[in-house]
């Protein structure tokens, strides 16, 4: 008996059943079924079905079902000779195969007889196929019938084969030699395929091998003549799209003119004349004409092109602004952000169509539009763009863009501030308008700008504790106002300013807004934090209410928040036992004499903290020698001397001999030895969450500093995963040895690290830490400070 296979399921009627399945379920059935089907006629060797077999099984792919096992039975249909068999093998290979896999090198024999056929859509099927899976082997195994191809009669031949030698440049760069005299031929191909082709392979081994520009540079000739006659040709039926003649073949020559072109001037000479025909010829009424127009702009960016032309591009980019597509004005204003470096004042002239975009419903066109004014605003047009700025944060832009408004246009104001008084009315602005999305980066910058700005205190002061009194939702306009309040309250107090409306504010009303902030619901822990230290420093400036103040201190002792808690206690410490102290403790922070910024960018963030004010140049506040001087003022006082400063500056002793006379020891002073190293103060930087971090100072040299940083466990539970970062001015160098471990032990564990810091310059030096640690099986914890108590003799 002869064993008769079951006749399959013809692709058009599997494709029905799939399409007519209700369920995800039913589908997976149906394929299952068929799949198995199809492992059967395998296994069987059903020659007469395999290749309706294979593009069922090549549909089952495509709708991400598993097919890998047909893989060889793809390479079967391609050493077969008939057509219908390569084309669904080749189509197959194509599919099922990809160099990460070895299976693959098998196909590179048929690959290579196939090449050679005497058919061309045979020598068609092979290098499509070997232009999509061709791996490093197979393209130097076969690079030598695409060489062969590419001297082919067949225009058919050559356009295939040209792309096929892009895969295999791509795959192995060195061939690219053997490939550059072919293509300088091809360029004079009248055929469009293969000339487009051509133009593409020139690219790309220009991108890949920058010698070979070299090369072609000598046609440019040739590549401007053929550009001129696309521009000029009239209607071409064969070749015409949308009344433009071949925009493909345009957009690749002017691709590969932006190469040829780029930072060579008398190339780009002559390429001139022709690209300004293309701008000015070229129908925009199509998306054709706007596809070629939108290339022709990036080649004259790229290229070094005459003022004139570069101002001809930027209006293009404008009237892209005004297109109805809401794509094409994407694309217009994220160009005009890439290149508005090369010339600003062409991009200026479209200032208010850009503004015109902050209004538009798309939110990526919005964010195009702000990051392009922020790069055109300058010192003549700041007012107006950053009020336009302004304007758009309080009406329409949408939260995800707010937090980098804000901190831009503060940015921005700082650096072209015509007047103090407007820098200040724009803060008061972006804080009312920009809600809870200023960074807390942000609010250290305006705190810092307010107070480097005496002239303005009585003005900005009132303007804040109005707004905060009327409104403490805004946590970032809180903690600028209570900061502000805390430091010029005396200010406040005395009367109106000759700035703006006249007001009078009580003593009492300044306390009730910040007892209303502390006491709320409202503010955040970090809002009543700056509160908090508003209200003991209003204690020294105020005259009638530090009794009541003390009572709202009080309060907080027993606060569930651990830093207002700790706060509260301190403070109250302070008026109990040290408040003779007080008053020299709590003083106003010291007025930046040196009031020079650099430009800050996003460059200069130091740890993750923002435009942080490390950049800036700041005074210490309190000289080395006053501490010295109170610390031999006490120990004089605790053996009985006169506390007289004079004569303790007078008789100045060593604080060794110092310690000697408290213990009653007699000791003899040993001849001065020369020192090698300069023992300097030692500094505590961080003292919270149970770690104190001290920070041992070592002079090793002029202008070199040792910093031994010991960090000790206070706590009943270790840290471990701990990590301590540092950071400094820009002028400043330096440099981590690694921590002496990553666990401190609890109850007193020590952790130690050497940091080294080099001053040339002898600026300021502040030191911004970080710490992260883990502790009591609880997350990471991270701890910032800033450290600014640093000699001022280093």
């Amino acid at each position: 008996m002869v064993n008769i296979l079951p006749t399959t399921v013809k692709l058009r009627d599997l494709i029905r059943q799939i399409r007519s399945a209700r369920t995800a379920a039913e589908e997976r059935t149906i394929i299952s079924k068929e799949c198995a089907s199809i492992r059967d006629s395998f296994r069987e060797e059903d020659n007469d079905n395999r290749c309706r077999n294979v593009a069922k099984l090549l549909y089952i792919h495509m709708l991400g079902y598993p097919a890998h096992f047909g893989q060889l039975e793809c390479l079967k249909l391609v050493a077969s000779p008939r057509f219908v068999d390569k084309r669904i093998g080749y189509l197959g290979a194509m599919m099922l195969l990809d160099e990460r896999q070895d299976v693959h090198l098998l196909v590179t024999n048929c690959l290579k007889n196939d090449l050679a056929h005497s058919t061309q859509f045979v020598a068609g099927l092979a290098l499509a196929a070997l232009g999509n899976i061709c791996s490093a082997e197979m393209g130097r195994d076969l690079a030598s019938e695409i060489e062969k191809l590419l001297k082919s009669s067949n225009a058919y031949l050559r356009k295939k084969a040209a792309l096929c030698a892009v895969r295999i440049i791509k795959k192995v760069p060195d061939l690219t030699e053997i490939y550059i005299p072919l293509t300088k031929a091809l360029i004079n191909e009248r055929n469009h395929g293969v000339l487009l082709t051509s133009v593409l392979l020139i690219r790309q081994m220009c991108t890949i091998n920058p010698d070979c520009i070299i090369h072609f540079k000598k046609c440019i000739f040739n590549l401007l003549r053929v550009l001129k006659n696309l521009i000029m040709a009239g209607y071409s039926p064969e070749h015409d799209v949308a009344g433009c003649s071949d925009p493909f073949l345009q957009v690749q020559l002017l691709q590969l003119l932006a190469v040829l072109g780029k930072e060579d001037q008398e190339a780009s000479d002559q390429m001139n004349d022709i690209l300004a025909q293309v701008a000015t010829n070229t129908e925009t009424s199509k998306n054709v004409g706007n596809a070629i127009l939108y290339q022709t702009v990036l080649t004259i960016m790229d290229i070094e092109a005459e003022s004139g032309l570069r101002v001809l591009a930027v209006n293009i980019l404008g009237r892209f602004l005004l297109n109805a597509d809401k794509n094409i004005r994407y694309v217009a204003l994220n160009t005009l952000l890439r290149t508005v470096h090369l010339d600003k004042a062409a991009v200026q002239r479209h200032r208010n169509t850009i503004i015109e975009c902050l209004a538009d419903n798309d939110i990526s066109i919005k964010k195009r539009a702000m990051e392009l004014l922020f790069a055109l605003v300058n010192e003549n047009n700041v007012r107006s763009v950053l009020g336009e700025l302004v304007n758009f944060l309080s009406t329409s832009a949408p939260p995800e863009l707010k937090s980098q408004l804000t901190s831009t246009i503060i940015l921005l104001a700082d650096k072209y501030a015509p007047s103090k008084r407007w820098y200040m009315d724009t803060i008061l602005k972006v804080l009312i308008n920009g809600g809870h999305y200023v960074r807390d980066d942000v609010v250290n910058s305006i705190t810092q700008s307010i107070s480097e700005c005496p002239e303005m205190y009585a003005f900005i002061v009132q303007k804040l504790f109005l707004a905060v009194r009327d409104d403490i939702s805004q946590q970032p306009l809180v903690q600028v106002a209570t900061w502000t309040i805390g430091e010029y309250g005396d200010i406040l107090v005395a009367g109106p300013c000759d700035i703006g409306e006249p007001i009078t504010v009580s003593e009492k009303e300044v306390v009730d807004v910040l007892e209303h902030i502390i006491t709320g619901s409202v503010c955040n822990y970090s809002s009543k934090n700056y509160t908090l230290n508003a209200l003991m420093k209003l204690s020294t400036r105020l005259n009638t209410e530090s009794e009541r103040i003390q009572q709202i201190i009080s309060c907080f002792t027993i606060n569930t928040d651990v830093e207002l808690q700790q706060r509260s206690v301190e403070y109250r410490m302070i008026f109990k036992r040290y408040d003779t102290m007080r008053q020299a403790l709590l003083e106003k922070m010291p007025v930046n004499v040196n009031n020079q910024k650099p430009a800050t960018t996003d460059q200069d963030n130091l740890l993750d903290g923002g435009h942080d004010d490390m950049v800036k140049d700041i005074k210490t506040a309190v000289s080395n020698d006053n501490e010295q001087d109170s610390l031999l003022n006490l120990i004089g006082g605790l053996v009985g001397e006169s506390n007289n400063g004079a004569a303790v500056q007078a008789n100045p002793e060593p604080a060794s001999d110092l310690l000697m006379d408290l213990l009653g020891l007699d000791t003899e002073t040993p001849p001065a030895a020369v020192p090698t190293k300069q023992a300097l103060p030692t500094v505590q930087a961080v003292s919270k969450q149970g770690l104190i971090v001290t920070l041992t100072l070592e002079s090793e040299d002029v202008g070199r500093l040792r910093v031994t940083a010991e960090s000790r466990n206070n706590t009943s539970t270790p840290m471990t995963d701990y990590v301590l970062q540092a950071a400094v001015p820009k002028s400043i160098q330096i440099s981590l040895d690694p921590a002496s471990s990553s666990t401190i032990g609890a109850q007193g564990g020590t952790v130690t690290q050497n940091i080294y810091i080099n001053n040339p310059t002898k600026a300021n030096l502040k030191m911004r830490l970080k710490i992260t640690f883990s502790s009591g099986g609880l997350p990471a914890q991270e701890i910032q400070e800033t450290v600014s108590s640093f000699p001022i003799s280093f």
